[in-house]
């Protein structure tokens, strides 16, 4: 069992709901963190067909003793039963008792009319293994193959969970909650879609792979998002000097995923793929470490429309970084940091994650890191804080 970096509340006050996409390891988080908690665990079907059924039941057992009533209570894959959450309101509100709301999809929720519980509940996400969570087991490559999910990344027959995860929960499920009715238009569209994974969308050109309008086409993302299953990295456009892309890019939340879609085979260092799946994972990292800190900035790319790039920016142009699969640098490596400077003087630091074997700087201030040493002083607080 790997000990996960995200904190959640330690009083006995505090409710809060956990998003997290299926196999993400919440259950396991939580059953850790209150092991005194009473779960009710909507996957189950016996506890599905009597809260669905009714609802009150739940408030009506919390009330019949309260000197044995639990610390705290958890709710698992409450999207199932919505009308629980109604019960949970009146129960913060009347019995002073705290709730931890488990979730794999959002979208149900938070397009259903549901009672969110109006700000009485704080709001975390759980994200697939990072590298420092896995510590002296974090192999990069083993890591761009199977992906994020615990179980996936454990198994020795990773692929076969990873087929399974994808075409029995993304590409079904998923669509099902959604209520979609072209399922192969869908399918084909999460295909197109992680073909496309680290790089600016192009709707029409995905209509047009999927037979679909570009509406269609914006409406599966967003149920992508909605579900956890990847996230916009939208373009940096403040005060340029010269014409920047204005497009946002899309990284799923699991690279294993994208490499099942994309129909990868296993992945080897130098080739183009391992480049991709190299980008996503830092993205990952990133994006994982500042929301299980609290950073609020926002994260950014930014691209000039004659190609020069740099894949990360780290709020208002505090620190950029560049993500480069290669294990041997060379000038091609820093165009894009070095154009910047150009336009962005005031950028604080420039760095380059790459596979090199150790880290150095070059002459005009361009920090290398290594895979390991990026882990490293970013998961230490160095680079974002």
């Amino acid at each position: 069992m790997y000990r996960r970096k995200l904190e959640l509340p330690t009083d006995s006050l505090t409710s809060f709901f956990l998003w997290g996409v299926r196999q993400s390891g919440k259950t396991t988080l939580l059953k850790e963190r209150y092991p005194d908690a009473l779960f009710v665990d909507l996957l189950q079907g016996e506890q599905f067909d009597r809260y669905r059924r009714q609802p009150q039941r739940l408030r009506q057992e919390l009330q019949v003793n309260p000197m044995a009533r639990p610390s705290r209570v958890v709710i698992d894959e409450v999207q199932r039963v919505p009308e629980l959450l109604n019960e949970v309101h009146w129960l913060i509100e009347n019995e002073q008792i705290a709730f931890a709301i488990c979730s794999s999809n959002a979208r149900r929720l938070r397009r259903g009319g549901v009672n969110l519980l109006g700000g009485r509940a704080l709001s975390y996400r759980l994200h697939g293994l990072s590298a420092r969570e896995l510590r002296d087991d974090f192999n990069l490559v083993h890591l761009l193959n199977r992906g994020f999910v615990p179980r996936i990344y454990d198994s020795t027959r990773g692929r076969d969970y990873l087929d399974a995860y994808v075409y029995d929960y993304l590409t079904t499920e998923v669509a099902i909650e959604a209520e979609l009715r072209n399922m192969p238009a869908f399918s084909e569209f999460l295909t197109s879609a992680a073909l496309a994974d680290t790089e600016i969308v192009n709707f029409k050109n995905v209509a047009a792979d999927c037979g679909v309008s570009s509406q269609t086409v914006k409406n599966y993302y967003e149920i992508l998002v909605d579900a956890m299953h990847g996230d916009w990295l939208p373009s940096f456009r403040r005060r340029p000097k010269r014409r920047v892309t204005q497009l946002p890019k899309f990284y799923f939340s699991d690279v294993g995923v994208v490499n099942v879609l994309s129909r990868r085979n296993e992945l080897e260092r130098e080739s183009i793929s391992f480049g991709h799946a190299f980008e996503n994972w830092v993205f990952h990292e990133l994006q994982t470490y500042m929301e299980y800190n609290k950073n609020r900035e926002r994260i950014t790319y930014w691209r000039l429309s004659s190609g020069n790039e740099v894949d990360f920016i780290i709020g208002d142009m505090r620190v950029a970084i560049e993500a480069k699969a290669t294990r041997r640098t060379a000038t091609r490596h820093f165009k894009g940091l070095r154009e910047l400077v150009k336009d962005h003087p005031e950028v604080s630091r420039r760095i380059l994650v790459c596979s090199e074997d150790t880290s150095f700087v070059t002459d005009d201030h361009i920090e290398v890191l290594s895979e390991d040493d990026f882990v490293l002083r970013l998961w230490d607080g160095e680079l974002t804080n």
